[in-house]
């Protein structure tokens, strides 16, 4: 009888975490709501781990049970997180956009660390809210890697945009002489001489021989005369013409390095694939550099319960405006899900609906429908997650249904 009456006394604590780079701040608040004591702000170290131990065992009445929320900010929840699930805490980690949502109902909407960690904790306790979740070690390396060539391929792009720039300014005609202006004979000429002054006073034996072993033979004397002609009737500007071409020279050595390291993480995340085994490049438009993307910020697919959540998830379901008697027409993508994963889905969308027989007549009829070529990629999208989620959940291979164009 002794210990029912102790069950039923049993109170709920909640503790809120809420998680910044050098320093994180926590408060435990009761079932009911009601605040106990102050937050105490420890650091983002072993000590500071410690130091919130010891406010648990503090603050806490040994009989009763307590949950801890924390918010995902950036990378900086990682740490503790791991520190406190090796204690075999119960831990909820949720996106800062629920607590921000729960702010907006106070009337002061104050934005300080001790009321952040309360409203994290009134999120817990309130039980509304999606939970963040770690996949295993195989996805995480994936979802590094995958990102991590994302950022060095969006380098690369800025480095090619600054010699752009450059060129528009010293040699404007340049753009007429190679289909591609970052290819390898491109690169070498560039590389090399770069303004119309310097490719004036050099030997065409000396440019023909740069561009022949560039290009495999491909281009010879024939090029090298052509460029030399552009070169001296060019509306460039001649001031400060060794330092363009000094810029040239370090921004072409820039994207070539950009772009062999880009080669070793891809050959990596192939390596990852393998291993994974996963069948998600029988997706249409999916291949290595877009399947690690899209597993990576996935993870594990059975935390989508439908279709509908791992669109939202991606951002890529539109936004509803409706107020009294008007809707929207025209409504946008929320884009509020991974950015990553978004971005890899919408590639993949745009050669889907190129090459495969399904997605394609899904886009013809999009068209059709007097639907934009935007709008109709992004319907593509959607569906292309539904055949994503539905793939992934039965772990077997796509196959060509032409029955699900509609």
């Amino acid at each position: 009888m002794h210990l029912q009456i102790q069950i039923l006394m049993c109170i709920m604590y909640y503790l809120g975490i809420d998680v910044g780079k050098n320093n994180h701040e926590a408060g435990f608040i009761q079932e009911d709501g009601t605040h106990v004591g102050k937050s105490v702000r420890f650091s983002n170290n072993q000590q500071g781990f410690e130091q919130l131990l010891a406010f648990i065992e503090e603050r806490l009445p040994k009989e009763d049970s307590f949950c801890i929320g924390m918010e995902a900010t950036g990378h900086y929840w990682l740490a503790l997180y791991s520190f406190l699930h090796a204690q075999g805490f119960l831990l909820h980690v949720i996106n800062p956009i629920q607590s921000d949502s729960l702010r907006n109902f106070h009337i002061r909407q104050q934005k300080t660390d001790s009321v952040d960690c309360f409203l994290v904790a009134e999120v817990i306790r309130f039980g509304k809210f999606t939970e963040t979740h770690l996949a295993d070690e195989d996805i995480l390396v994936l979802r590094n890697l995958a990102r991590f060539r994302e950022s060095l391929k969006d380098s690369c792009a800025n480095y090619k945009r600054q010699v752009i720039t450059i060129l528009d300014q010293v040699f404007p005609e340049y753009d007429q002489l190679f289909s591609n202006l970052f290819g390898e004979s491109s690169k070498a000429f560039l590389k090399t001489y770069g303004t119309p002054d310097q490719t004036i006073d050099v030997n065409t034996k000396s440019l023909a021989t740069l561009l022949r072993k560039a290009s495999r033979c491909h281009h010879s004397t024939d090029k090298a005369l052509q460029i030399k002609g552009l070169a001296a009737c060019s509306v460039g500007v001649n001031l400060c013409g060794d330092a363009f071409a000094f810029q040239l020279k370090i921004l072409i050595e820039q994207i070539e390095f950009t772009e062999q390291q880009i080669d070793q993480i891809e050959k990596k995340i192939e390596v990852q694939l393998k291993k994974i085994n996963s069948v998600i490049q029988t997706i249409p438009g999916v291949g290595p550099a877009t399947g690690a993307i899209i597993l990576g910020e996935i993870g594990d697919i059975n935390r989508f319960s439908n279709p509908k959540k791992l669109v939202a998830f991606a951002g890529i379901d539109p936004t509803m405006y409706q107020s009294g008697n008007y809707s929207g027409q025209h409504n946008r993508l929320s884009k509020k899900g991974s950015p990553y994963l978004r971005r890899a889905v919408w590639m993949a969308a745009v050669v889907a609906a190129r090459h495969d027989p399904v997605f394609k007549a899904f886009y013809e009829k999009k068209r059709a429908e007097g639907k934009s070529h935007g709008t109709a990629i992004g319907a593509v999208s959607r569906k292309l997650l539904y055949t994503i989620h539905a793939v992934l959940k039965a772990d077997k291979p796509y196959e060509v249904r032409l029955d699900t164009i509609q």
